[in-house]
């Protein structure tokens, strides 16, 4: 007689894959597409060299035209701008004269950002040229008023038989007046000129390589905190530990030799690089190996979720973290894949200066994963234990087996005294 509940099982993975997974999908590409349909300039720290009523107008046009978009911080002189770009407190500066416009930008705390920059220095010149023609305007308008009163008194004086109206005099005044209005029409431009402060390398002037190089080590430590926990042959927490350690060093040595060695992408500080780069794989492969140690093939899903469809889509990686939407920002710098990309720019291009915050998420999340694998176990086994304590037969929770008849051998298994290591030690 056939089953009536053999088919409940085919329609419940019918539900997954028609309804489940397509949800899933879409929120993975919401995760990615969100955020960059929406990157715009979010509080990006930005200086403003000088306090004349230059920089002042600037600020107050900036604020006009993009509110929100800029917190901006004042520095006395140029050398101050300079030196707070390399500490990492300000993406850029805006040095304002009255013959043109410097922009000091950073390419390598983020191209978009400098080019954002560059873009909105040549706004506030354009602004500057038209704010010049219109009092070249004004000024030329004056004269030819001026030009045009004197016309009219002179010939109100030659009407009254005025002598000298056509003097030589009065002859080089009205050219001088000319002259000047001539002058008033042709109005100065402001020109805008860009300084990188601290470019990226020259094998890599948009940052792509970078960012590439950045995104597979989410996936790739995942994959090793899978391998690790799910290997037979590392049956030891401290096995399992070690193992990770080695491979997410030997592994950040080869993304390190294809970023450099290859492409060139990386090219200051290169032992403490490569230390990031192993650091940063630990953060993920150790989540993902606890995760996996305590909840089994949901935690492979977990950790999946929570690297790449979060961490990697709210990292900021590819431009800043300033340019995504608000709290996302927070999010993603939260995360071992934002604090990564951030703390391999701090520490390749800015001599490790503030990269003190990512170095510590990524050394929290290593604990953390490290200490579930090494002491998982116990809160696994604690439950087994408790469900095996229930059968009354034993207190182990195996089932006695059948007595035998009398006379009958018993049969001994081979692997009665076998010693199971898995998570005991």
């Amino acid at each position: 007689m056939r089953n009536p509940l053999s088919g409940h099982r085919a329609w419940r993975e019918v539900v997954i894959a028609a309804a489940a997974l397509p949800v899933v999908i879409t929120l993975a590409v919401m995760a990615f597409a969100w955020p960059a349909g929406r990157t715009s300039p979010r509080d990006v720290p930005v200086g403003i060299v000088g306090t004349g009523p230059a920089s002042q107008h600037a600020v107050e046009g900036l604020t006009r035209a993009k509110p929100g978009a800029f917190d901006f911080h004042l520095y006395p002189d140029r050398r101050s701008a300079r030196s707070a770009i390399k500490n990492r407190d300000v993406y850029g500066a805006f040095v304002i004269s009255g013959h043109g416009i410097t922009v000091l930008k950073a390419t390598a705390a983020g191209p978009s950002v400098a080019q954002l920059l560059t873009d909105v220095g040549q706004q506030l010149a354009d602004k500057a040229t038209l704010q010049i023609a219109r009092q070249k305007a004004a000024e030329e308008k004056a004269v030819e008023e001026k030009a045009a009163e004197e016309k009219a008194a002179e010939h109100k004086a030659s009407e009254h038989g005025a002598a000298g109206a056509h003097s030589p005099a009065k002859a080089d005044k009205q050219a001088a007046a000319q002259q000047g209005a001539t002058d008033a029409g042709s109005p100065a431009k402001v020109l805008v000129t860009a300084v990188d402060v601290v470019p990226v390398a020259a094998a890599d002037p948009r940052g792509a390589v970078f960012s590439s190089a950045v995104f597979p080590l989410t996936v790739c430590g995942i994959m090793i905190g899978a391998f690790v926990t799910m290997a037979r042959g590392l049956a030891r927490p401290r096995h399992r530990v070690l193992t990770l350690l080695v491979a997410c060093a030997v592994a950040a040595l080869g993304v390190y030799l294809v970023a450099q060695g290859f492409l060139e992408a990386l090219p200051h500080h290169h032992v403490a690089t490569w230390a990031i780069l192993s650091l940063d794989l630990l953060a993920v492969s150790a989540t993902a190996a606890g995760l996996i140690r305590l909840l089994g093939p949901t935690g492979l899903g977990l950790s999946a979720a929570l690297m790449v469809f979060v961490g990697n889509a709210f990292s900021g990686a590819t431009s800043a973290p300033e340019m995504l939407p608000k709290s996302v920002d927070h999010i993603g710098q939260w995360l071992p894949p934002g604090a990564g990309a951030s703390l391999l720019r701090d520490t390749t291009y800015f001599d490790g200066n503030a990269g003190d915050g990512h170095l510590a998420v990524l050394v929290l999340w290593s604990v953390i994963g490290l200490t579930a694998v090494m002491f998982g176990h116990w809160v696994i086994r604690e439950p087994r234990e408790a469900r095996g304590a229930t059968n009354p037969a034993t207190g182990s929770g195996t089932l006695l087996p059948a007595l035998p008849e009398s006379g009958a051998a018993v049969p001994m298994p081979r692997h009665a005294h076998a010693r199971r290591h898995d998570g005991d030690d």
